[in-house]
């Protein structure tokens, strides 16, 4: 069972987590009228009277862009400095996740996005390892990632997740951890909430924006540290045949950071992972707020 933490920002106010509740008539549980953020944060290593935020500002920017689609104005600054005020009142005293929310509040009956009541909510829980960090076992999906014609793709729309969801329950009930899911155009596209990227050769390769992927922060994140490491990254489309002669394969996300893949399908792929381990330790440093170059990644807030 998830441990929530004890308050939830919800209806413009700090409540205890079990008092924040919908009513069955809202719009966004019938109609996936919802976009959601998620960002991970900690105690402070150094200080436990502080907590560590993993690219705040950017979490709150990407949420911001996604209520647009919804017809809901809600500026970035607000989110931020709600989560901020979030933290500050739960005081969470190990590992977390936030989840912040908007949503269409009204309790009409037509899937519209006008003249609807829309609003905003926050709510966290304790969170460690979301993926085991000795590598997944990942299936490809009979299912397919839905395309941007027909989906606004850029932003995290709680409705766009039922394909996930289908995913991710097939894989494992077929004895899988993940599941990996193509394109409309049968291209490598993303897992179920996480991006993707393959090593060949000393080069890291990753979907681009136009393979229908989610504008990941990790995945942001990824692309810089490996950059700044000296290692090759090219986004590219990428074939399934890819995967399995791949020299590694790795998955990241805000809850899982970087799970490394060892086996897709029937093929087991390197044990050896030098590229994504190495990873791994820088994003993990950073996020301790360990690494003096990427200070500006991360959110110091003192919770006195």
């Amino acid at each position: 069972m998830d441990t929530f933490l004890k308050y939830a920002y919800f209806e413009h106010q700090f409540v205890p987590f079990e008092d924040a509740k919908l009513s069955v008539a809202t719009h966004a549980l019938h109609y996936g009228t919802a976009a959601f953020g998620g960002l991970r944060g900690i105690p402070d290593p150094q200080n436990p009277e502080q907590v560590l935020l993993f690219r705040l500002d950017r979490h709150c920017q990407r949420l911001s862009q996604s209520a647009k689609f919804l017809h809901y104005e809600i500026p970035a600054d607000k989110i931020y400095q709600i989560i901020i005020d979030f933290v500050k009142k739960n005081r969470p005293n190990q590992s977390f996740y936030i989840r912040p929310l908007v949503y269409s509040s009204g309790l009409g009956i037509a899937p519209r996005l006008h003249n609807l009541e829309k609003n905003f909510l926050v709510y966290g829980l304790e969170m460690d390892e979301y993926l085991s960090a000795s590598g997944i076992n990942c299936r490809i999906s009979s299912w397919y990632r839905q395309e941007d014609r027909s989906f606004p793709l850029r932003g995290k729309i709680t409705g766009a997740y039922i394909t996930s969801a289908l995913a991710k329950t097939e894989a494992v009930e077929s004895g899988f951890d993940e599941a990996i899911l193509m394109n409309s155009q049968g291209k490598v596209c993303e897992a179920t909430g996480m991006n993707i990227f393959i090593v060949r050769n000393g080069q890291i390769i990753t979907p681009g924006f136009e393979q229908d992927i989610l504008e990941g922060i990790t995945r942001d994140s990824v692309i810089t540290l490996a950059k700044d490491l000296g290692i090759p990254v090219v986004e590219r489309a990428v074939d399934k045949t890819e995967l399995f002669i791949a020299d590694e394969v790795f998955l990241c996300g805000t809850a899982a950071k970087i799970a490394p893949v060892k086996r897709i399908e029937n093929y087991t792929l390197p044990e050896e992972r030098p590229i994504a381990t190495k990873l791994r330790e820088k994003l993990t440093a950073i996020t301790r707020n360990e690494d003096p170059n990427y200070q500006d990644w991360v959110n110091v807030i003192p919770l006195d």
